[in-house]
């Protein structure tokens, strides 16, 4: 094992989203996180299980039986063994299937329980479904993305799902595993992604108070309504990012554009001008291609970068020489982030599919190979 979280074990109910992100992060940094998965192999949603699904990466699996009670037994006598667990269903499942706080924390008090939910164990829409566009949406987040005369536009599933959601979970199963480990007791997470993505919103709602932030779509410095702060298409159909926002960074913007005699200029801060230089630096960026602009602008205090697909930033020199990616099984993937001075990260291993460490976990909490092979028989495990 490698990483700050060796020695841990976190036992993760499967699903989908922002619980497996949680998994990842724990498992990225040496945690052994062992995967409960679905005796029928499904892990719910619609993406196909395969040993390309990088949430899944550096587990071991374990498929179970949660319906029957030599499931639920094996699943209460695994949580045991562990220091922490992550689940994802909605508020009273696990109480239902007879793995709730109540009682796995009964039988292991320095367990860390962590709960990933949408809307949050209690509140009016704590028993129904959503997803990340929902939790955003109410959050205050959604109505900020987007710009002028368009409508709110999902960021992907970036804020609530791994946001908002798996990341501030997975800090707060650190936050917890410490106070465990400096002689604190076992408790319950409830991360709801409606709470982490408002706590995402801080600064916004921070410069909202001071009133220098509009509710208004699309106005704002850092929504698009800045000239110096936006994407601009190149004359190849591709893209670049500006974002050169202080005097110094917007002083080198006009001197590497050919801007520096252009009086208009002059007037970074008048929202007025705004999208008057918008047009025209719509139209400059239009003469030449991104390669072009590359040339001029790379390697500077512009705070300039290309607009890269996934497929390009796998292969842009700078993510090569930091190994921002790395070769998991056959497929190019993220790299744990972030490093250690002083701890070294492993290179992750390929997701497992469902089942495919059953045996040694078994054996590892003293079962031998006639009782494994009564259960899978049984139906128990898969």
């Amino acid at each position: 094992m490698a990483g700050p979280l060796a020695g841990i074990r976190i036992v993760e109910f499967a699903g989908i989203g922002p619980g497996p992100f949680c998994g990842m992060m724990l498992a990225d940094h040496g945690a052994e996180v062992i995967r409960i998965d679905r005796a029928s192999g499904s892990r719910g949603g619609s993406q196909p299980v395969t040993s390309k699904d990088v949430l899944a990466r550096g587990r071991k699996s374990i498929a179970l039986d949660l319906k029957s009670a030599e499931g639920v037994a094996l699943a209460r006598k695994l949580a045991a063994s562990a220091d922490g667990i992550i689940e994802g269903f909605r508020p009273g499942v696990m109480e239902r299937l007879g793995l709730g706080p109540e009682e796995l924390l009964k039988d292991n008090p320095k367990l860390v329980y962590g709960r990933m939910t949408g809307w949050g164990q209690t509140g009016p829409y704590a028993p129904y479904a959503g997803h990340d566009i929902n939790y955003i949406a109410l959050a205050g987040a959604l109505a900020h993305f987007g710009r002028a005369g368009g409508k709110p536009t999902p960021p992907i599933n970036m804020v609530g799902d791994f946001g908002g959601g798996g990341m501030m979970l997975a800090f707060g199963m650190v936050s917890a595993l410490l106070s465990v480990a400096r002689g604190g007791e076992g408790q319950v997470i409830d991360a709801a992604m409606t709470d982490g993505t408002a706590v995402l919103m801080a600064m916004i709602h921070g410069m909202t108070s001071m009133g220098v932030w509009s509710e208004e779509l699309g106005v704002n410095m850092l929504d698009t309504g800045a000239h110096f702060y936006d994407t601009y298409e190149t004359a190849d159909g591709k893209f670049v990012s500006i974002g050169s926002i202080e005097p110094q960074f917007y002083a080198e913007l006009r001197k590497r554009a050919g801007l520096e005699s252009d009086a208009d200029f002059d007037a970074q801060h008048d929202r007025k001008q705004w999208p008057a230089l918008k047009d025209k630096l719509t139209a400059l960026f239009k003469s030449k291609t991104r390669a072009e602009w590359d040339a001029l602008m790379e390697h500077s205090d512009v705070c300039y970068a290309p607009v890269l697909t996934i497929s390009e930033a796998t292969h842009h020199p700078h993510n090569m020489a930091r190994g921002t990616f790395v070769e998991v099984g056959s497929a190019l993937q993220p790299a744990p982030a972030p490093r250690y001075s002083a701890t070294r990260t492993a290179v992750p291993a390929p997701a497992p599919l469902p089942g495919d460490d059953t045996d040694d976990i078994l054996e590892g909490l003293g079962m031998d190979e006639d009782e494994i092979e009564r259960l899978r028989v049984a139906g128990t495990i898969a």
